[in-house]
């Protein structure tokens, strides 16, 4: 009998074995798609109450109702956690991550409850293609693959779809005639941010120059509506024919109108009673003949710090921040200067410094059409009130008053 039961576990033992063994290689299979499968491009619109959701969002959808598969991937993912994150944050050199859902379903009607519009295009694709094309989302999504050093312009979530198009059906057309001559990244960034005022304020200092180039049509791919645009009108040559690349294009939500509350204090507005705040202040100073040190203090060091921020991002960022013509009125040199007033031996150079800093940024004001970089319609009262401070700190260094605190 003790034979019999050691034996009998032992076989049982070596099933259980062999059940797992065939369990695990059989997860480890790539998954055959049916006939019935289809692959799409989800387009999600634009979302105003978050500013990474303003330009939209783009995933791809593997349906497969023979096989119960409704999955979704994007590239879209980030994780707080990573090391270093903040830091890689600040720098504008993000690890992002394809992801995949299991349940579409959910993430449609979360989208769907933000009231944002959602379309579906169901990709003209062979069997053949359509298994090429999974095998490549799921190789993508393996853990060595998953991450990719992120770019606000030249590859993100809506950029991967594109590439991943060119990759598994290279004989796929995208139609580009969508380009709009001489408008640049910041136009098109523009275009999505009229509410998000602090948000296009941010953006619109921070990224400099170079996104001030004419957009290619390839690179009005970065916005998931032109993602879109060009696949709607796409098409793929095979040895027979030429086909639409999209078979189906399906408006599963479309937006309900509504407008997204801004404040009032928008940056132009914010600005403009900065500027007669200090101009009150200024007139008082003249009239009792003391300078409000303070005030001095709290503006040039706000617009030192901003001078301070774009050297930072010029240096250790991405190449879109690089020749950011606002440091022309964001001085670094600001902050420490503005300590230094009271200094009497400091005052007679301190105060050829600062008509000059007005007599600067005056011109700015008069001439910065000249200048391949716009300038943000908001910083014109902040440049003035640099302007009206800046001469006045000139004049009171010249007499060398007393300063009031």
């Amino acid at each position: 009998m003790p034979s019999t039961f050691r034996a009998f576990i032992l076989i049982f033992s070596l099933l259980c074995f062999l059940g797992t063994a065939f369990k695990s290689s059989s997860q480890n299979q790539p998954i055959k798609l049916s006939e019935e499968a289809q692959i799409s491009v989800i387009t999600f619109g634009p979302y105003q109450g978050e500013l990474w959701s303003a330009f939209g969002h783009n995933g791809i959808r593997v349906f497969d109702p023979l096989l119960d598969m409704d999955w979704m991937y994007d590239w879209g993912r980030f994780d707080f956690e990573q090391t270093n994150f903040f830091w890689d944050f600040a720098r504008g050199k993000m690890l992002y991550s394809i992801g995949r859902t299991q349940k579409y379903p959910n993430v449609k009607s979360f989208y769907i409850k933000q009231n944002r519009s959602v379309k579906e295009q169901v990709l003209n694709l062979s069997q053949a293609e359509n298994q090429a094309f999974f095998n490549s989302l799921e190789h993508n999504n393996l853990p060595e693959n998953r991450t990719y050093l992120y770019n606000y312009v030249y590859d993100n979530c809506a950029t991967k779809i594109r590439d991943i198009i060119q990759e598994v059906v290279p004989t796929a057309t995208l139609d580009l005639s969508f380009k709009v001559p001489k408008k640049s990244v910041r136009d098109l960034m523009d275009d999505y941010l009229s509410d998000q005022p602090w948000g296009d304020f941010i953006i619109d200092v921070a990224l400099a120059h170079p996104i001030d180039n004419e957009a290619s049509a390839e690179t009005y791919l970065f916005l998931p509506d032109y993602v879109h645009l060009a696949l709607e009108g796409g098409t793929i040559e095979n040895i027979v024919d030429t086909l639409p690349l999209v078979k189906d294009s399906i408006a599963i939500n479309v937006m309900k109108n509504g407008k997204y509350t801004q404040s009032t204090f928008d940056p132009f507005n914010t600005f403009v009673l900065l500027f007669f705040i200090v101009g009150f202040v200024t007139n008082q100073n003249f009239k009792n003949k003391k300078r409000t040190h303070w005030i001095d203090i709290l503006l040039f060091s706000i617009v030192g710090l901003f001078g301070w921020w774009f050297v930072f991002l010029w240096g250790v960022t991405s190449h879109l921040s690089m020749y950011n013509w606002n440091l022309l009125w964001a001085l670094p040199v600001h902050l420490p200067a503005i300590f230094f007033l009271n200094q009497l031996k400091w005052r007679k150079a301190l105060s050829h410094a600062y008509k000059f800093i007005a007599l600067l940024n005056l011109c700015l004001l008069l001439f910065w059409v000249l200048i391949p970089q716009p300038l943000h319609m908001a910083l014109i009262p902040l440049i003035l009130t640099l302007v009206l401070r800046s001469f006045y700190i000139s004049y009171d260094l010249n007499k060398a008053p007393q300063a009031s605190f």
